[in-house]
């Protein structure tokens, strides 16, 4: 199951990446409001989905190829008559209407939940998530729910990388965790999409907004979605859950396969191209803030136990012992966080535009010269101090006047030690006193 996945560059940032890899796509993209860019993508979201540049029906079946075939052979087929009364049928043009014209492809935003071309009521959010995701084995037998879809509408769908949650003590505990590919290339998802148009009301969510327009009930707007197909788990993600979404190399030939742009037959081929993924991935446990639906964060993409996560107790512990440096160099931004300013540099208000590294303390300037100075001047001296203690020499101190004695248990005070100097000019008075 692939219920969460995390798509947040911006759909220019999308075109470039794809046609890094050798996908090119014509025409207009999607408006960055058209999509949600966030790096905890969930059902009902608008993302971004590369298909074949077909009609809202589909690939043109093989009847319907021979049909345009043979219009364009009798639109182009010429009878002309020759000076000597012979006619010639001119065919260079029926040669070259027969060669196939290029394949185009296009970046297309539609919502996550498919919704077949034969529904005429908005769905509700239940019967949505029933439809995020479509079985490959389920494909194998002719008919069903996604027949048409596989015949004739098939796409690839865009993201970074999607969750799953490891079960713990019997599925009391869930730990989210993240899957990427090891290059560090966008992930395409093989997936299936419809189109439909609501009978006496037209919704739309874009955003994840839900809006209705019950006056335009006869608006030429129309609902686009898609489902991503999944197939057994690999090996290396056997232990986190026993399925994952079918992964197809960017600008590959079985990508291009898979998208058919003139090709509407549903062949064991293609159905052998729905297999776990064998290239090299990512996986690691994830905050678990990422499983309730509105959060969004570039570190819901960096592992619990890396340098650049805050809540990795180890960094705490090791942060602490580290010895205090000169330098205020900061610590490196992982490749998602990069990605994460890149996208949220052009239009994205700041909370506070100045920032007080000081927190709240600040530098207490030196005393010039002449406010040294002055302090001195109005400062007490040393001696106008010891005259002002002598001036009431009876005088008791507040410490003495607080002291209580008791006549039963306290002992006696001590008389505080005088310096040898002190005792010796008190006896000489007491002397001059008697003799006088």
């Amino acid at each position: 199951m692939c219920g969460r996945y995390a798509l947040a560059l911006r759909p220019a940032q999308v075109r470039q990446y794809l046609q890094d890899s050798h996908m090119p796509s014509q025409g207009t993209i999607p408006d960055d409001d058209d999509v949600r860019h966030t790096y905890n993508f969930a059902p009902g979201y608008y993302g971004l989905v590369y298909r074949a540049d077909v009609p809202d029906r589909g690939a043109p079946s093989q009847e319907q190829r021979d049909e345009a075939t043979q219009s364009n052979d009798a639109e182009t087929t010429q009878t002309t008559e020759t000076v000597d009364g012979t006619q010639e049928t001119d065919v260079g043009s029926t040669q070259g209407s027969q060669s196939a014209a290029p394949a185009q492809y296009k970046i297309q935003a539609m919502k996550w939940g498919l919704v077949p071309f034969w529904t005429k009521r908005n769905p509700d959010y239940g019967s949505l998530m029933r439809t995020i995701n479509c079985r490959d084995d389920s494909l194998m037998q002719n008919g069903g729910m996604w027949n048409t879809m596989k015949h004739k509408k098939r796409c690839v769908v865009v993201a970074q990388g999607f969750y799953e949650w490891l079960k713990k003590n019997g599925g009391k505990e869930k730990v989210p965790h993240f899957v990427k590919r090891k290059d560090g290339q966008m992930m395409c998802f093989a997936g299936l999409w419809d189109c439909c148009k609501y009978e006496g009301e037209m919704s739309c969510f874009r955003s994840g907004r839900a809006c209705a327009d019950t006056a335009n009930a006869d608006s030429e707007e129309r609902l686009y979605t898609y489902t991503i197909i999944t197939t057994q788990s690999n090996q290396q993600l056997g232990f986190l859950h026993d399925r994952m979404p079918v992964i197809l190399n960017n600008g590959s030939s079985d990508m291009f396969k898979w998208l058919g742009a003139s090709n509407s037959e549903w062949t064991p081929e293609l159905q052998s191209l729905l297999k776990p993924y064998t290239g090299e991935l990512d996986c690691y446990p994830v905050s678990k803030e990422v499983g309730k639906v509105g959060n969004n964060s570039p570190k819901f993409v960096v592992p619990i136990d890396s340098a650049e996560n805050k809540q990795n107790i180890a960094n705490f512990f090791g942060n602490s012992q580290k010895k205090p440096t000169a330098s205020n160099e900061s610590p490196p931004m992982s490749q998602e966080t990069k990605i994460y300013e890149q996208t949220q540099a052009a239009g994205v208000k700041r909370d506070h535009d100045e920032v007080d590294d000081s927190n709240g303390e600040k530098e207490i300037e030196a005393p010039d010269k002449a406010s040294k100075l002055a302090m001195e001047s109005s400062a007490p001296s040393a001696s106008s101090t010891k005259a002002a203690s002598s001036a009431s020499p009876g005088r008791p101190s507040p410490s003495s006047s607080n002291t209580t004695r008791s006549a039963t248990s306290n002992p006696p005070l001590s008389k505080p030690k005088e310096s040898p100097s002190k005792a010796a000019a008190g006896s000489k008075k007491i002397t001059n006193f008697f003799g006088s």
